[in-house]
């Protein structure tokens, strides 16, 4: 598992075929709201991004990925299948996504 900032990446072995049936015309995984900066995959023909709702699972076709954002580290993803989400955080008030 790997983790950028408020975005979570984790290995999964399929992607839901009802998933398969969305794909994005982008990779951008998640998109700052407070500094406009983005979870990205740097080099787009490397793989396909599909929504699930709140949830987005990536293909990488490609021997490899690579995550970018301004503010953190370059995540390197092997070639394989992937479920991205954003962090939560518990308030009494509700349960609501991290915003990076």
């Amino acid at each position: 598992m790997w983790r950028q900032g408020d975005v979570f990446i984790e290995r999964v072995t399929e992607i839901p075929s009802q998933v398969r049936a969305h794909p994005l015309p982008h990779v951008t995984l998640v998109h700052g709201e407070l500094t406009g900066h983005s979870h990205r995959i740097a080099d787009p023909r490397t793989a396909t991004l599909f929504s699930a709702g709140m949830m987005f699972y990536l293909d990488v076709h490609a021997d490899s990925a690579t995550v970018v954002h301004e503010e953190h580290g370059p995540i390197a993803l092997e070639h394989g299948l992937y479920r991205v989400w954003r962090q939560r955080e518990y308030s009494p008030e509700a349960i609501r996504v991290v915003r990076d």
